[in-house]
Parts: structure tokens; C-alpha cells; sequence
């Protein structure tokens, strides 16, 4: 006996072609989207996967964003919004830049749509290597209120630094004590990378600040004690400029 189609379904025609299917590895992913703007509903199926039902929207408090340091120069928000686009969760990509001269300052941050996406990234890709480059992932949560970085900058200067320490080492070392802290840049050289032996910590609050000055001036950092100073420009006695924050990133 023959197989009754379903109601309402119409029946598969005899000998039909079926329609082939879109080929997802040509695709390439699109730009990034600006801070704040959700990515359109079908992006997921071009990542291979269904795209997932509507959800309600996330909770006010609920943190989906994770920052990400210890970028070169190069690599911009195509880079990284391509690095985490398999995932289909990448809500947007915001790369901290210079007020003044635009340029990068190796660190920024990526929302996701749900925390739980945001929660598999950081288990699956931190400490994993990014894609042609020998570096490996340095993934976070992101502190509330940092994504934006609208706020006012309050920076030291940190020296003597070990030539193992990284942005990601810098940052956490200031971190677990201060809050507010919005980020930390290692300087390195243009033409080798290799770190200088100094770099900067920004921080949301001016009183912890004052006090990351005092309180962590001579404790380790990595193998040796850190020098720590405020990031501000001014002139030594033998008539040399000692650079500051804005300036000695990109030298």
C-alpha cells in the first residue's frame, strides 16, 4: 500500500531536482559590525549551523562580552570578528583605539549574544593559537561598565618590566587588586616586537590609581620588581623627554 503524504504537505514531485545547496565555505564573513549593533538573524547560517530560535533579549546585568589582549598592530576588528565567527555568537567587535591618533592599542572586546556563548569561547579559545600567527588567545571576562570606554583614563607608567611579561600578565597583575582597571599596554619595538621593558596600566578610578603607585611600586611582576611611576610627560634633568602614554605605544 502506498504511503499517504502528510496533510497540508505537499507531496515531493517525481524526478524534481532538488535545489543544491548554498556553499557556505565561499561565503566570506562580513564586516564587522559597530559597537552595539546585532548582527543580522541568518549570520548563523553561514557558519554552518541553523540558525537558533528568537530569544528573549538578555538581562540587563547579564555580562556577554569577554576582553581580549595582547594584539599586534595588524590585526584589526575583520581579524578578530573572524577569528570567533564559526562560533555564529559574535554579537560585535569594539578594538580600543588612541582618541588622538586612531591607532590600535592591542586590546579590546567581543559581545556575544547569550553569556553561555560567551562562556564556551573563553573555555574553547583561551590559551588555544590564533590563526597565522604563532600567539595564542588571551581571553577574559570583561569588568562592567569597561566595554564602552567612555570614561576618563588614569594611567602609570610601569618599568623594569621581564621580558616574559605580556599585556594580558600586566593587566592581571594590577587587576586583581584594583577593580577598575580598564587595560594594560606592554611597548614593544616596531621593527623586532620585542618588548621595551615598560609599559602602561589604565585605570577607571583615580584614588586606585594613586594607590597602584605606592602600594605596587617594587612587587613582582613575572621574575623582577616593578618601577612604577605616573604616565605623564615631563623632562628629566638632562634634557631628554621621557615619553608618555600616547607616545611611546607606537614608537
Amino acid at each position: 500500500m502506498m504511503p499517504q503524504p502528510q496533510p497540508g504537505v505537499a507531496p515531493p514531485q517525481w524526478g524534481a531536482i532538488p535545489p543544491p545547496m548554498p556553499p557556505h565555505h565561499l561565503y566570506a564573513p562580513p564586516p564587522p559590525q559597530m559597537w552595539g549593533q546585532p548582527l543580522p538573524p541568518q549570520q548563523a547560517a553561514y557558519y554552518g549551523r541553523p540558525a537558533a530560535p528568537t530569544q528573549a533579549p538578555a538581562g540587563h546585568n547579564e555580562v556577554r562580552t569577554l576582553w581580549l589582549g595582547d594584539l599586534q598592530y595588524w590585526m584589526d576588528e575583520n581579524y578578530v570578528y573572524n577569528c570567533f565567527a564559526s562560533t555564529g555568537e559574535v554579537q560585535s567587535v569594539k578594538l580600543i583605539r588612541d582618541k588622538q591618533t586612531g591607532q590600535l592599542q592591542g586590546y579590546g572586546f567581543i559581545e556575544f549574544t547569550s553569556r553561555a556563548g560567551a562562556e564556551r569561547v573563553l573555555q574553547t579559545f583561551n590559551g588555544a593559537m590564533m590563526p597565522n600567527v604563532e600567539m595564542a588567545y588571551r581571553l577574559n571576562w570583561a569588568t562592567a561598565g569597561e566595554k564602552h570606554d567612555d570614561g576618563a583614563d588614569y594611567t602609570i607608567f610601569v618599568g623594569d618590566l621581564a621580558a616574559d611579561v605580556t599585556d594580558y600578565i600586566l593587566q592581571e597583575t594590577f587587576r586583581l587588586r584594583y577593580p577598575s582597571v580598564k587595560g594594560a599596554k606592554v611597548v614593544t619595538d616596531k621593527l623586532t616586537m620585542r618588548p621595551k621593558g615598560y609599559g602602561f596600566v589604565k585605570f577607571g578610578d583615580p584614588t586606585e590609581q594613586t594607590r597602584a603607585m605606592t602600594e605596587m611600586n617594587g612587587m613582582l611582576c613575572s621574575s623582577r620588581p616593578m618601577r612604577i611611576g605616573p604616565a605623564a610627560n615631563k623632562q628629566k634633568a638632562t634634557g631628554v623627554q621621557e615619553k608618555g602614554y600616547q607616545q611611546a605605544l607606537y614608537d
